[in-house]
C-alpha cells in the first residue's frame, strides 16, 4: 500500500486493513505544513502512522517539496528519524 495525496481534502492518506491514517496539510508555496496526523483506532499501535510519514517523506523527495511538521506526532517522528530531516522546512 502506498501513500496518496488527496488534494481535494488537503491530506495524505494511507489505507491499511480498510482503515485510514491521515496527515492533513496546508500548502505554502513548496512547503506543506502538517498540523495533524491521525490513524483510525484499529490501526493505532501498529506502526501505520510511521509508514504514513515514510510515504509523505518519499513524496516530498520525489516532488521537490518541504515539510513543516506542526503536529506533535509529526514533530516527534522527525526528531526520532533525523536521517529524514533533509525535507524539513
Amino acid at each position: 500500500m502506498s501513500v496518496v495525496d488527496n488534494e481535494s481534502a488537503c491530506r495524505f492518506e494511507l489505507e491499511e486493513s480498510g482503515e485510514l491514517a491521515i496527515a492533513t496539510y496546508r500548502k505554502h508555496g513548496d512547503v506543506y505544513v502538517i498540523p495533524h496526523v491521525e490513524a483510525a483506532l484499529g490501526l493505532r499501535g501498529k506502526g501505520t502512522a510511521g509508514r504514513l510519514m515514510d510515504g509523505v517523506v518519499a513524496m516530498a523527495r520525489a516532488n521537490g517539496f518541504k515539510i513543516h511538521p506542526s503536529c506533535p506526532y509529526a514533530k516527534h517522528w522527525f526528531e526520532t528519524h533525523p536521517d529524514q530531516s533533509d525535507v524539513v522546512a
